[in-house]
């Protein structure tokens, strides 16, 4: 049975990345085919932990809006169908702006002359790289671009192909959450065990509730038992998948561009006891 799991979090730094390729790398341990997307298309980052180069590439493009000026007659029902006000009628003729189209298709049906098709607009690169039994796909967004969601959505369609698929997703609760997370079997919160990190975890577990989706955390670089840490999930109904220990060596390792999951003693073992959680495995 194929199944996928969301790893996000409420902010940045809070060892995310670590803990997604932690996990890919315990299901090829296995042995097993595991596909890995790195859903942060603003500044992925998997394939340095991993320690392969990604070669394959391909552009990424979003639909957006042309009109054709010989049949449009400047009566606005695009702009007014527009919900992100990526089109606006000035004196009869129709201004696009393309970097706020969120390529939903409303001011294509909504024209009654028939005066728009959609042509691809550029917004970055989908990329590839093979590292042991793990097929790595990221997303690498243009300078400039707005918006992550369409880029993510594409990178998501490179899940088929293995039993199991890891996401890593992007911090924050934005849309580009949303997009990283939906549809995903179980989505797994990495948080860290202090008054900020437990504000953001409560702001993501929100968004990620909006979805109906099945939701765990772990909490990380914890000091002691995390009591309090805890007893926060417990008032929130937020099962606790597993504590990660505060150890510098992880953070030193993955800033020299190293994996932990190889280096660090222990670490991989931690991650091998999160994956068999998942799985349902072990208690």
């Amino acid at each position: 049975m194929k199944r996928t799991f969301a790893v996000a979090s409420g902010k940045g730094g809070a060892g995310k990345t670590t803990v997604a390729v932690g996990l890919a790398l315990a299901l090829a341990d296995r042995g097993q085919s595991v596909r890995l997307l790195d859903c942060d298309v603003e500044e992925p980052n998997c394939h340095v932990q991993l320690g392969v180069s990604l070669t394959a590439t391909e552009p990424a493009t979003a639909p957006v809006p042309e009109v054709d000026t010989a049949c449009c007659d400047g009566c606005g029902a695009c702009a007014q169908a527009c919900r992100f006000h990526s089109l606006a009628v000035v004196r009869k003729q129709v201004l696009v702006f393309p970097q706020l189209c969120h390529a939903c298709g409303a001011c294509l049906y909504a024209c009654p002359q028939g005066a728009i098709r959609e042509v691809p607009r550029r917004i970055g690169l989908v990329r590839q790289a093979e590292a042991e039994s793990i097929t790595l796909v990221d997303g690498l967004l243009d300078v400039g671009e707005a918006m992550a969601s369409p880029l993510i959505r594409q990178v998501r369609q490179r899940e088929a192909g293995t039993e199991v698929t890891i996401l890593d997703g992007p911090p924050g609760t934005s849309c580009s959450l949303l997009a990283a997370t939906g549809g995903a079997d179980h989505v797994l919160l990495v948080a860290e065990a202090t008054p900020f990190g437990l504000h953001d975890l409560a702001l993501a577990s929100e968004a990620v509730r909006l979805l109906g989706l099945p939701v765990s955390v772990v909490l990380n670089r914890c000091r002691g038992t995390a009591a309090d840490a805890q007893a926060f999930l417990a008032e929130r109904d937020l099962p606790l998948a597993g504590c990660l220990p505060e150890d510098r060596r992880v953070a030193e390792c993955a800033a020299r561009g190293g994996t932990p999951y190889r280096e660090v003693p222990g670490f991989g073992a931690a991650m091998r006891d999160l994956l068999a959680r998942l799985l349902g495995e072990a208690a």
